[in-house]
């Protein structure tokens, strides 16, 4: 019995103990990480001022793959050619140097906060303007030592950059954004940027733009040779559709409105000189000031926009509209005070040709008539004489009275209401000046909108 408790209590013991030890394992694991870290970072053990080795630890270029993050997409500024973006930039290289031992899969990496306790590429945007890191609540950024020496550097940025736009189309345009990394002072035989396999940029969800949407984005290279020699470099082109429909009503159906308005002038009376003035003179204005606040919001390029052509256009037709007036007065007013005394004369002979007319068709038919002594009516046959001018002339006379009513076209009935010879009063063509306007004018607009949309939307499909 004895040797038995013995032994229960040892077997008591070695349990303890080994429970203790695993505590103390578990307790103790992040102190490891302390040693490693020291262990590979030390003084005198680690250089940051030398760049890693190349592939399989040969002198060639160090590799460094790069894989974005857009978070969001803020502004796009047509007037500065600029937009800004938030987005979470990754890069990930191999230093043999930082490898150590995992305890077997227990220590999957070494985090970091501290940059240049390690070697960094020296990347820089080549298109940035402004550009800042987040510091709330804490520095938004880490880097993962792997066992194998595989370094990953993460960082959220906030950046402005530079877009060289093409406005010609404007506001049917499609727009490149460009986002360029290059190395600073690394040549290609010492540092080579690649894209990460797989998917290297990707994009946040449900990315709202206020008069934009994306609608892809491509990755190349870019790399540059100057004097100093080759440096690589990455890019994305973010591509930007422009909402036309913001466009269409704020632009486009407003200025249509105020030339339709300004055709009112043509149905006024040619004697409501203060109402048709006003007409004409508030939609120039409007239309003026319209076209003013289109080219404040826009940078001035030397180059003519769709914008311009379409306002351009609007414009004239309201001012056209406006010396349409102008014309119908003056001619109104030509015509009060300097009469045409042709005009009369002419007038006079053809009243009087009417009236010698109307006699000659009462007397011909007076001839057709006969009455006897005794009040009955005989009709005189018709016969043709041979040499008879007068029987010849009276019959002439009654086939012209015979022949059926002619059917009244419409088309002329109503042109016949406003007089076209131009020997007429000068008021009769006032009258004529408006009706013409009242066609011609919505038909040619009607023609340059035809044209406008064809060969903007052409173009369009074609830069597509």
């Amino acid at each position: 019995m004895g040797t038995g408790h013995y032994f229960w209590a040892l077997f008591y013991f070695a349990s303890l103990c080994s429970a203790s030890l695993a505590n103390n394992a578990k307790i103790n694991f992040r102190e490891k990480e302390k040693k490693v870290l020291d262990q590979i970072l030390g003084a005198g053990k680690y250089d940051a001022r030398i760049r890693p080795s190349g592939i399989n630890g040969t002198d060639g270029p160090a590799i460094v793959r790069i894989n974005l993050f857009v978070r969001s997409i803020m502004t796009i500024s047509d007037i500065k050619m600029e937009y800004s973006v938030q987005l979470t930039f990754r890069e990930q290289w191999t230093d043999e140097r930082l490898k150590f031992d995992d305890i077997q899969g227990r220590l999957k990496y070494l985090t970091l906060t501290e940059a240049n306790r390690v070697w960094m590429p020296d990347l820089f945007f080549s298109n940035e303007k402004e550009g800042h890191f987040h510091n709330i609540i804490m520095p938004n950024v880490y880097i993962r030592i792997f066992p194998n020496g595989s370094v990953l550097y993460s960082i959220r940025i906030s950046l402005t950059l530079a877009c060289p736009m093409n406005l010609k189309l404007y506001p049917l345009d499609r727009q490149i954004c460009s986002l360029r990394m290059a190395s600073y002072g690394w040549t290609t035989n010492d540092l080579v940027f690649l894209w990460k396999e797989g998917d290297p940029v990707q994009v946040v969800k449900n990315l709202h733009l206020p008069r934009f949407t994306l609608e892809k984005f491509l990755t190349d290279y870019c790399n540059s040779k100057t004097n100093t020699g080759e440096y690589s470099c990455l890019k994305v082109d973010l591509l930007f559709k422009r909402e036309f429909s913001y466009y269409l009503i704020q632009i486009y159906i407003p200025c249509c409105m105020l030339v339709i308005v300004s055709w009112v002038s043509f149905w006024l009376d040619q004697g409501a000189v203060p109402a048709r003035v006003s007409l004409g003179v508030t939609t120039l204005l409007t239309m003026a000031t319209q076209t003013s606040g289109i080219n404040a919001s826009l940078p001035p390029v030397s180059y003519t926009k769709a914008i311009d052509v379409w306002t351009g256009v609007c414009l004239t037709f309201v001012f056209g509209a406006l010396l349409e007036f102008a014309l119908v007065n003056y001619a109104s007013r030509s015509g009060l005070n300097k009469p045409n005394r042709a005009a009369d004369m002419h007038k006079e002979n053809l009243k009087k040709k009417r009236r010698d007319l109307e006699q000659a068709s009462l007397d011909a038919a007076s001839d057709l008539l006969d009455t006897d002594s005794n009040a009955t009516f005989a009709m005189k046959p018709l016969v043709r004489h041979p040499g008879d001018p007068m029987a010849m002339e009276k019959l002439r006379q009654c086939e012209v009275h015979m022949q059926p009513p002619k059917r009244p076209n419409c088309c002329k009935t109503w042109l016949s209401k406003f007089p076209t010879s131009w020997l007429d009063i000068q008021c009769s063509r006032s009258k004529r000046i408006d009706v013409i306007s009242r066609i011609t004018f919505p038909l040619v607009f009607a023609l340059f909108n035809l044209v406008y949309w064809s060969t903007y939307l052409f173009r369009e499909e074609e830069d597509e």
